[in-house]
Order: C-alpha cells, then structure tokens, then sequence
C-alpha cells in the first residue's frame, strides 16, 4: 500500500476563478505529473472530508457506489500500472504492473488523449451499494454521483494548472478486462499538464 501525500484543503483560488477556467482538454504535454497532483485529485473525487466518513462529492445515502481506479503511465513517485484509491486510508494499492496506456487507448476506441495523458483516472460504480436501498431509483443516482465526482475531477486539475475530458466512449468490457475489475466503468479522465 502507498500512503499519498495529504491534500490541500485550503486552495490559493477561488471557486468562481476556477469555474470559469474550467475547459475539456485533450492534449497534453509529455511531462510526468507528482504524487502530489494525483493526492489532490483522488482527494477532491472521493476523498475523506469529515470525521464521519463523508466524502468529496454528495452520495444518496452515504452508500458510496464508486471505485476510483488510476492508470498511471508518468507519474513522479509511482510505477506504471494500475492503482484502487483507498478513501479512508488516502492510498493506493498497486493492483497490475505496467504501462496499460495503449490496452485502455484501443478500449477506448482509439481516444488520443487516453494514450498521451500520464495519468486517467477511472470511475466504476458498483450499482448494488446503491439499489440496495434505493431500487431501480438508485441507478439514477449512482449516475447522478459520477457528474459529481467528474465535476471535482474538472475543478482540481484546474486549480492545479492541469488538464483533463471526461471520456464516456468506450468498450465496457474491455475496460473492465484491461483493469480486471467487477465494477462498471462509467467515466475515463485522462489528466496531464496542459500544451
């Protein structure tokens, strides 16, 4: 397990500045980004911010449907491979070894972006957590969730001068095969520093 380093949770912009910055960028520069930049962004997805447990972004329920997953091709302090995010611990658990950009660019349906980004974060829903509670209803708000994880997604890179798109093409299978995981792929975010 690799412990991130702890996030900022008092930004230098404001708010209004950064939402009005916020664009979908899809190229990047070749530069790896930090531990650091990755810390904050998995923090503002689905990071701790309370002492009950409550998270970044709103969750009907407090059911928390979502796994955070990252591929990381350049990243300063990581090997490549494929990485959960471990919210309550703000870590990492190195799942597969290797560099898997080109697997989840053809799974992708040949996006660019998913191949020159140094890091993408992948969100994955585990709709039972959710309809469990809520029935047939919860699917909605397990999509209504993922815009607000998305959401934090954009607004972080952002404040930290990077860039990202959400990608919502894709094979879902073969996502689910590339990271072998159970849970459904519902957003690709590519993230790297800005041409």
């Amino acid at each position: 397990m690799i412990k991130l380093p702890e996030p900022d949770r008092g930004g230098k912009r404001r708010l209004e500045e950064v939402i009005n910055e916020r664009r979908s960028i899809r190229e990047y520069a070749d530069s790896p980004l930090t531990i650091k930049e990755v810390s904050q962004l998995l923090w503002a997805a689905q990071g701790i911010t309370s002492p009950d447990g409550k998270r970044a972004a709103p969750s009907a329920g407090a059911t928390y449907p979502m796994e955070i997953y990252i591929i990381v091709g350049a990243v300063e302090g990581l090997e490549t491979g494929v990485y959960h995010y471990l919210p309550h611990k703000h870590s990492l658990e190195l799942t597969i070894k290797g560099d898997l950009r080109e697997e989840i660019y053809k799974a992708s349906l040949w996006q660019e972006m998913l191949l020159e980004a140094p890091l993408t974060i992948v969100i994955a829903a585990e709709y039972e957590r959710t309809t469990r509670r809520y029935g047939k209803r919860g699917i909605r708000y397990v999509h209504m969730e993922a815009g607000h994880i998305g959401q934090n997604i954009y607004l972080e890179a952002t404040a930290l001068g990077l860039g990202t798109v959400a990608v919502g093409a894709f094979d879902d299978q073969k996502v689910k095969n590339t990271l072998k995981i159970q849970e459904e792929p519902l957003y690709l975010y590519p993230v790297g520093r800005r041409k």
